[in-house]
């Protein structure tokens, strides 16, 4: 059973979330990426981190996990909005970072370090335009900055991405399976067994396929950063893997080229995910980078 974690009213929804730490240490903010929830971040990954000197939270988007969901919204046609019509279209990355920010002052937090993974990273990006007083510093994790030629998915994990939903909860596993077989590090894959349990863990928690278009649908219709991000100050890190077929290495580095004094860590053999083999070398990278923060 999964253990009842604490919600609270921000921008106008209901956030779930989780932490680690001692709540007296500085706060860090960890944002999941497309269709996942909180559980995403590994217990032991936020321990490391808690274990640095920080107030870990993790939390699940909007429209994902046990979030709000906008299910009063349609779901979008993807062909549509792609071909540039956005009229279906419920919300924005940027919405997702208000969120952010708003969770942090319902938790009377003033500033925190934040962390993003993917959509995660956009999401932080948004923050850096939107709400940079609420940023100590940021760490951008295989995302890219919304720039069409960057950051293009190669045309099997487009495919991945692409396939049509699920119905129940054998072709979810089997989906999420597939799935991360296609996007996960070459230099380090998960066997079949720790994938089925993770998908299995996923789905027993929250099984929400709209909320998935919806989201990928906010990537796709939310702006180019790059010309906001050439004025942020934050310490920034960005990481990427240099085997990522999701979102290719160009857009790493597009972020890192577009952010005043960023910091980019690449990493051979990294797919599309965080295999535990790296965990310490992330936490090395991120704790490094929150002492810049003034």
């Amino acid at each position: 059973m999964e253990p009842t974690l604490p919600r609270c009213h921000a921008n106008g929804i209901e956030i779930e979330y989780d932490t680690f730490g001692s709540p007296t240490d500085p706060v860090m903010l960890l944002i999941m990426g497309l269709s996942m929830q909180l559980t995403g971040w590994e217990p032991e990954f936020c321990t490391r981190l808690a274990e640095r000197g920080f107030y870990v939270i993790r939390f699940d988007n909007r429209d994902m996990g046990l979030s709000t969901h906008f299910d009063e919204a349609p779901v979008p046609d993807l062909g549509e909005v792609l071909g540039g019509d956005y009229s279906q279209v419920a919300y924005l990355l940027a919405d997702l970072a208000d969120d952010a920010a708003g969770l942090l002052t319902a938790l009377g937090i003033k500033a925190a370090h934040v962390v993003g993974v993917s959509m995660g990273g956009m999401i932080v990006q948004e923050l850096l335009l939107r709400h940079p007083d609420k940023l100590l510093s940021a760490c951008s994790i295989m995302s890219t900055t919304g720039a069409a030629d960057v950051g293009q998915p190669s045309p099997e994990a487009a495919a991945a991405l692409l396939t049509p939903a699920p119905t129940n909860r054998e072709q979810a596993i089997a989906k999420g399976v597939a799935s991360w077989r296609v996007f996960q590090s070459p230099a380090y894959p998960h066997t079949d067994e720790y994938l089925i349990e993770q998908e299995e863990r996923f789905y027993d928690r929250s099984f929400h396929p709209a909320g998935s278009v919806r989201q990928l649908a906010a990537i796709l219709a939310s702006p180019d950063r790059t010309p906001g991000l050439k004025a942020v100050s934050t310490p920034t890190l960005v990481i990427h893997g240099e085997s990522d077929p999701l979102i290719n290495i160009s857009g790493g580095r597009a972020t890192a080229a577009a952010i005043p004094d960023a910091e980019l860590r690449t990493y051979p053999g990294m797919g599309h995910d965080m295999p535990p083999e790296l965990w310490d070398s992330y936490v090395d990278e991120i704790t490094a980078n929150a002492a810049r923060a003034k």
